[in-house]
């Protein structure tokens, strides 16, 4: 496999990057835990996304952006506004449904994943979209304006600083995610459209926290921090400066990396499905989420998946007692049950050995 170990710094957060200008994934420096989550949801959606905390200039806003110039490309029915799968009656909203099971074939085009932002000030209507309950009553048609939710499909939908998002609107984001599916009901009017997306969030802390119910329905979080290594912080500078400089001299001297991380993405997805995790890795997860006292059964299969998937990028087969180390502290951390003024806190990676030690499994 590739070594990405590679770097960034991050833009201001009023900046704005076009596709052809946005900053390599590749040349991310350091924020290895970051990059690995952002890989995991990429190469399997049903984590259940990434929320990314940590100060001004840590590269969170960039990575995110950068992660769209890494995926495959997709295929679309041209004219669908939701972008459905040509191939897969299943993943299609009704209208396309209903034409492919008619025998139509439905005119098809290739096109890049790309990034889809949700603003703070969005109001629900935006998000979800809206019916014109007027002209179903009248005319018996439903008549529905996509919203937010229906660019995202098929995309990855990015939300900054989602810790000064409505609930509600959190809500909506994180049910249509766990459903892959966004259900619009208006008076007694309903529509529905397909809405799988990867749903990425980018928050300070200093600015406030998200409500312990919905940070535990993100997949992974990952804790950002600024590079301390002197070489590095002087790599980072010079990147950027060079970024500037020239976007796309800067971009074609990663473009072979880019590719060959694109490459790696598809040999993931592919390989996925036959990736086992056998009985005792499957015994360290649930005995570590049973010592961390972690509620109900989310953290047990978010781990799972996570190392699942983490073992495919990797070009393994089976999941190791390693991988799941590299993927705990992402997945389990932040659905840890602490109480106020606990003198000692719960570490997953400390409980991690613990428990491995008690099964006799080696790294």
């Amino acid at each position: 496999m590739t070594d990405h170990n590679t770097t960034s710094h991050e833009l201001t957060p009023d900046t704005q990057e076009t596709a052809s200008q946005t900053f390599p994934f590749t040349a991310i420096v350091d924020q290895e835990a970051m990059k690995r989550a952002l890989l995991i949801n990429a190469v399997n959606p049903d984590v259940g996304g990434v929320l990314i905390r940590g100060e001004r200039g840590t590269a969170k806003s960039t990575a995110v952006r950068a992660l769209a110039d890494v995926l495959p490309a997709i295929d679309v029915v041209a004219d669908c506004p939701y972008g459905c799968p040509p191939d897969d009656a299943d993943r299609m909203c009704s209208e396309c449904r209903e034409r492919h099971a008619t025998g139509e074939s439905l005119p098809t085009k290739s096109q890049p994943m790309r990034v889809v932002d949700l603003p703070l000030n969005a109001s629900e209507d935006r998000v979800v979209g809206s019916i014109d309950l007027e002209r179903a009553v009248q005319a018996g048609e439903r008549e529905f304006e996509p919203g937010i939710l229906a660019e995202a499909n098929r995309n990855i939908l990015y939300v900054d600083e989602v810790n000064l998002l409505d609930d509600h609107i959190v809500d909506v984001l994180l049910d249509a995610a766990a459903m892959n599916e966004n259900i619009v009901e208006r008076e007694g009017v309903s529509f529905r459209h397909p809405a799988e997306f990867i749903l990425v969030g980018t928050m300070n802390p200093e600015e406030g926290d998200l409500r312990p119910q919905l940070l535990d329905r993100f997949g992974l979080v990952v804790d950002v921090e600024g590079v301390t290594e002197v070489d590095d912080r002087v790599e980072i500078s010079q990147r950027r400066a060079a970024f500037d400089a020239d976007p796309d001299t800067f971009r074609a001297q990663y473009e072979a990396d880019q590719a060959e991380l694109r490459e790696d993405i598809v040999a993931a997805r592919e390989r996925l499905p036959a990736v086992t995790l056998g009985e005792d890795v499957a015994k360290l997860i649930a005995g570590m989420n049973i010592e961390l006292d972690v509620d109900g059964h989310r953290g047990d299969i978010t781990l799972r998946r996570g190392a699942r998937t983490l073992a495919a990028f990797d070009g393994e087969d089976e999941v190791s007692v390693r991988t799941v180390r590299r993927v705990a502290r992402m997945a389990l951390e932040h659905r840890l049950q602490r109480l106020p003024f606990e003198e000692e806190e719960q570490d997953v990676l400390s409980t991690f050995h613990d428990v491995r030690r008690e099964l006799g499994l080696e790294d």
